[in-house]
């Protein structure tokens, strides 16, 4: 597709850039090794650079590899990862998505999807750097235009690095200059952890010192933004402070051909620091200026947490978003609408993405309290007359999730709520047995686990793919920056002001109020952190990595996982919590395997520990 006398920057937003798939891509095909491939169009590489429209489209190709997250049940469709259902968030019902596999670990380093998303991050960073050490050539480029298409290409270049690490850990730095595709490629080593991590953060910097003053709103939504790469500077430092990385001894024998240990194994709690610095350096400078956590008023125009909660996801580039991939596809969408036999096909879909009970069991009750809390007022039989914050009536609903709080309303769907879509009818959705979303009526189109991930959902026919997909937001930020604030300096009152931002705008008390005690030590707070990461972030593609990078997912993800008795054709006996899956995760698992092809061309390549 050749595209003439189009501006990006002046005339049409990046909603439209991530659709500019151009045949001047100097990336190889998508099954070859990331460094044995040779260009097609060595012969026409300088006109690919010498004009504007050209350098644009090119550009257009490295944007187009930011991970299309709502395509997870094909993973390598869009560069995308299978996060959610590998985490202890969720399960799909359907046999063919990958994260399947991972979970009962039948695995291994010559898995085609490790390769490819390996990958496909290299041509990104490969194609980045063409793009840096190339674009002085265009004729009709302004120096303005050339600073900035290099600072986007640096951060994306960045980013594609920061995706690496938080999967492989150490990897190797390609460095400046692109890699000739005919140079002789033994000998290239994996860098340090450290050297990955300041490589990426200065980087970040000399990019975000480009960007600054940039309009990253309207048509440029979607660009790489000042705020974006200073949100994943932070992100890179709170990885690398986190105990997976930071005097991590289970990786002692991880070293390269010299002896040097590829992940430090002396611990380092300055690293917390630099990220809580970070952290805090990027909400003193946007911070209500540019982004606030976003809230929204009812009708009667009264703060409605859960209004708040829901449409935070839902309403592009509002406040709180950093960054979003534009132009998401439905992927995502068909999988959280539930199947309803019977009802239009607008709102009929998979229903195949199911939350499991762990997730379910993590939502606070309306008080703030955690159910095993005595005085939350959970209880966990019979049931209720209880009217939804969605709903426009009571209906019968399992004592399990009454009166909680509004974030378990916006995250998840259960028997006999009512759908969101009310354009088609009023859909009751019935996930047991027999029910018109249950195994008996949908096929393969059910929910594992008796309950379907809710957030994020469209307020329309799940078809709809004019939207964007919230990749960053400003509440990870705040969580970030208490999480290391509280390993670093604990006890500094930031934390609990931050904190507390969270739950004020979930419609819960925050700790100190409401007889809700402040976690009394660092081990407490901390507790409290992760419990409010895995709420508020819940189905946002962070739980696998937290749980990896605080190294405690052999204690989560390996053993019984958890939903209701689908299978079942007593209704009454739905309700009993069974186990669906015995998940494999052993330490290995922690970082993914370097692919076996490249270990193969490259045996000076050092694989991970255990594969």
């Amino acid at each position: 597709m050749h595209i003439n006398n189009i501006r990006i920057l002046d005339r049409i937003p990046l909603t439209n850039l991530f659709l500019l798939i151009s045949v001047l891509i100097v990336l190889g095909g998508c099954n070859d090794d990331f460094l044995d491939q040779v260009p097609d169009d060595r012969l026409t590489f300088d006109e690919t650079f010498s004009k504007e429209n050209t350098v644009e489209e090119y550009l257009a190709n490295i944007y187009n590899r930011i991970p299309q997250e709502t395509n997870q049940r094909f993973v390598t469709n869009g560069n995308s990862g299978p996060w959610t259902a590998a985490s202890d968030e969720a399960e799909y019902t359907w046999s063919f998505v990958w994260s399947n596999n991972m979970n009962i670990g039948t695995w291994d380093a010559t898995t085609s999807e490790v390769s490819s998303l390996w990958s496909n991050f290299y041509r990104g960073i490969r194609a980045a750097s063409t793009f840096i050490q190339s674009i002085d050539q265009c004729e009709d480029c302004s120096d303005q235009r050339i600073l900035q298409y290099t600072a986007e290409a640096r951060t994306l270049r960045a980013y594609f690095y920061y995706n690496l690490i938080r999967t492989w850990g150490p990897v190797i730095l390609m460095g400046e200059e692109p890699i000739d595709p005919d140079a002789d490629l033994s000998g290239l080593q994996r860098a340090t952890m450290d050297e990955s991590v300041a490589y990426i953060v200065a980087e970040l910097d000399k990019a975000a010192s480009t960007l600054s003053g940039l309009e990253f709103r309207g048509a440029n939504a979607g660009r790489m933004s000042r705020p974006f790469a200073l949100a994943i500077k932070e992100k890179v430092l709170l990885l690398a402070a986190s105990p997976l990385f930071n005097g991590n001894t289970d990786y002692a024998d991880l070293m390269n051909s010299e002896g040097t240990h590829l992940i430090n194994q002396t611990t380092d709690n300055d690293k917390w620091k630099l990220a809580a610095d970070a952290a805090k350096a990027f909400i003193e400078e946007f911070v209500p200026t540019e982004f606030s956590l976003y809230t929204e008023n009812n009708e009667n125009g009264v703060f409605d947490p859960y209004l708040s909660t829901r449409n935070v996801m839902l309403k592009d580039w509002n406040s709180e978003i950093i960054y979003a991939r534009t132009r998401a596809s439905n992927y995502r969408q068909y999988e959280m609408t539930p199947y309803h036999n019977g009802y239009a096909s607008e709102i009929k879909g998979g229903g195949a993405l199911g939350a499991t009970q762990e997730m379910v069991d993590s939502y606070f009750m309306a008080n703030g309290r955690s159910i095993e809390d005595p005085t939350s007022g959970y209880q966990d039989t019979g049931f209720s007359n209880y009217k939804a914050p969605y709903d426009f009536q009571e209906r019968e609903t399992f004592n399990q999730w009454v009166n909680r709080e509004p974030r378990f309303y916006t995250g998840i769907t259960y028997n006999n709520s009512l759908w969101m879509v009310r354009n088609y009818g009023d859909a009751i959705t019935e996930t047991w047995y027999g029910g018109n979303s249950g195994k008996e009526v949908g096929g393969n189109d059910y929910s594992t686990t008796g309950y379907i991930v809710r957030k994020d959902m469209v307020v329309d026919t799940w078809s709809n793919s004019n939207r964007s997909f919230s990749m960053i937001r400003l509440a990870e930020i705040y969580l970030d920056y208490v999480e290391a604030l509280n390993e670093y300096d604990p006890g500094n009152a930031d934390i609990l002001i931050y904190l507390n931002a969270i739950r004020t705008r979930a419609g819960i008390p925050g700790y100190g109020t409401m007889g809700l005690h402040v976690p009394a030590d660092q081990a407490s707070m901390r507790e409290a952190i992760h419990k409010e990461r895995k709420v508020e972030l819940a189905f946002e593609n962070v739980r696998y990595f937290d749980i990896r990078r605080w190294k405690v997912a052999q204690d989560i993800l390996n053993g019984e996982i958890h939903g209701l008795d689908i299978n079942t054709t007593d209704e009454s006996e739905f309700y009993n919590v069974v186990p669906f899956e015995t998940r494999v995760f052993t330490n290995k698992h922690y970082l993914w395997p370097i692919p076996q092809d490249e270990i193969n061309t490259n045996t000076d390549l050092i694989q991970n520990t255990g594969w």
